[in-house]
């Protein structure tokens, strides 16, 4: 199935792209970039100092050719003086070796040097660049910094950030709390009031307010007869005279 294997690479790398995205940090990012710059920097002056090592190597050999040149010319000519043709004709012979030897090493001292001035120009490009880079990479980090506060400080402000959110949900939670709790303590208070409510430490079963006031009449008419009771047995006014009477007269006897 190319389709379903496509579609799900193709997931499977945005997944991984918005991942890295989040991950990445703009500074780290242009400070690695900077060092990678450096380093390449550094291998093209360890590229001039390789090739100027090697011309001077070469300009060594082509000055140590040169002596031996002199020297063989030299040698030709004592032979010539002294008659030894055949030692002249082989000096001669290894001088314009020599200098056959001389005359590459010129021409490769000349490569060296092109080479050497192309590096060095580069090198005072590529300098240049990583020079612009350098500032334009602290501004850019500046910047991102500086935007990096302004949203926080905004977040912060507005309560839009996920930190910022979650404390402004827990507040609302709070408050929605708060505010049924005095609801219902509003609720239970004027129920109370209302008699509503029984208490429920009291013993037998509970009472409504029609209970309540039939036994309030019924403690009242039980009141009422028991005083008529106790009115006719005595007589009216009688016990309360001598019940004043016998109790003003104690404090005289107890003189």
């Amino acid at each position: 199935m190319p389709g379903l294997t496509g579609r799900m690479s193709t997931v499977v790398k945005a997944k991984i792209s918005h991942m890295l995205d989040r991950a990445e940090d703009p500074a780290e990012t242009l400070d690695y970039s900077y060092e990678k710059q450096i380093e390449q920097l550094q291998n093209v002056k360890r590229g001039i100092a390789d090739v100027v090592t090697a011309k001077k190597r070469m300009q060594l050999q082509e000055a140590s050719i040169r002596q031996q040149t002199a020297k063989l010319d030299d040698q030709a000519r004592q032979a010539m003086a002294a008659g030894r043709e055949d030692l002249a004709r082989a000096a001669l012979e290894r001088k314009h070796l020599a200098e056959g030897e001389m005359e590459s090493l010129d021409q490769q001292v000349a490569q060296l040097e092109d080479q050497q001035q192309k590096l060095t120009d580069s090198e005072k490009k590529l300098q240049v660049k990583v020079e612009a880079f350098r500032t334009k990479k602290e501004v850019i980090k500046a910047q991102y910094s500086a935007a990096e506060a302004q949203v926080q400080i905004s977040e912060a402000a507005t309560g839009v950030g996920e930190e910022m959110a979650d404390v402004g949900l827990a507040m609302q939670r709070a408050i929605d709390k708060t505010e049924n709790m005095k609801a219902r303590a509003d609720a239970v208070g004027e129920l109370e009031a209302a008699g509503t409510f029984e208490d429920i430490t009291q013993l037998g079963p509970p009472q409504d307010d029609i209970d309540r006031q039939l036994e309030q009449l019924g403690r009242t008419s039980a009141v009422d007869e028991d005083f008529a009771k106790l009115k006719a047995e005595l007589g009216p006014g009688a016990a309360p005279a001598a019940s004043l009477e016998q109790h003003n007269n104690e404090p005289e006897a107890a003189a």
